[in-house]
């Protein structure tokens, strides 16, 4: 695939946004389609072609890159009222990227696919700023044939590509524990945080050893940042991880797998989304958690 190729983006928020600046940063037709006709219209000023309905977005474009938020509205962006299903040809090939159950993934695919439109699986991670850069990861499951000709797009969205298998779902399996892992980490990091205040201790120099030392965790280390700076402008909301969290325990499930920490993990981001923190930042677990409100009945 070379960058003249049109790409389509059904879904523009924090990472559908970044991805479309950079593919229209280093010369790719980026069509895009959002139902919030503000981000359309931002990216429409410096290069992309905004479009009504996911059924435009899909005619023509070589490649489909579906980045809403969960299942319910990845089938609505391909096979509701005008979605993109309708417009799409045998040969051209669409992107699953948000993060979903494995159930859906192989169901959705397979849809597509029996209209001889490729699909590969492939949910991404790192945040809008990283997608922006270009320097975010994706997980990628599909035929080894698709992913050699869409070398090129994959190269420009993501510098960590992981290919999982040939086999559709088995990416989401993968993201869904790693975003488990993402999401005890972060619940164990604002808890000890939440400790370190009632003991008095300085939260900066805490964070500080704890990320040079066993404590160590990426997610911990970057939303415990901003939570000491007070700053839970949403970059990542709380209910994203109590989604993710919600499908891994789902999918532990299926396999007949029971974890200690998993549950009490998916728990906490529930409870604090139920408690008025879902449109914030997922580093509100600190401010959450140092009130008390984590604590069990």
């Amino acid at each position: 695939m070379k960058p003249c190729d049109p790409v389509a983006i059904i879904g523009v928020g924090n990472m559908g946004g970044g991805m479309a600046r950079r593919l229209l940063s280093l010369g790719w037709p980026v069509r895009v389609c959002d139902i919030d006709h503000a981000k359309t219209d931002l990216l429409e000023s410096i290069g992309a072609l905004a479009l009504a309905n996911p059924l435009q977005a899909a005619i023509g474009s070589e490649v489909i890159i579906v980045v809403v938020v969960d299942a319910v509205q990845t089938e609505q962006v391909l096979f509701g009222q005008d979605g993109a299903a309708s417009g799409l040809r045998p040969g051209q090939t669409v992107l699953l990227c948000p993060t979903l159950a494995p159930d859906d993934v192989e169901r959705l695919g397979q849809r597509l696919q029996s209209l001889r439109v490729n699909v590969l699986d492939a949910p991404m991670s790192g945040g809008p700023q990283r997608a922006l850069e270009g320097s975010m990861s994706l997980l990628l499951a599909g035929e080894a044939v698709v992913l050699a000709q869409h070398q090129a797009l994959l190269e420009a969205l993501a510098s960590q590509r992981f290919v999982i298998s040939e086999r559709l779902g088995d990416a989401a399996r993968t993201k869904l524990v790693n975003n488990l892992a993402a999401g005890i980490n972060l619940v164990g990091a604002a808890e000890v945080l939440a400790l370190a205040q009632k003991m008095g201790l300085d939260l900066t120099r805490t964070l500080d050893v704890m990320a040079q030392s066993s404590g160590q965790s990426w997610i911990g280390s970057d939303r415990m940042r901003r939570a000491i700076a007070g700053d839970y402008a949403p970059r990542a909301h709380m209910t994203l991880l109590q989604k993710d969290t919600r499908l891994a325990l789902e999918a532990a499930q299926a396999v007949g797998f029971v974890g200690p920490l998993g549950a009490a993990a998916r728990d906490v981001f529930a409870q604090a989304s139920a408690g008025g923190l879902a449109g914030q930042d997922d580093a509100a677990l600190f401010k959450w958690l140092s009130a008390g409100l984590g604590s069990p009945d």
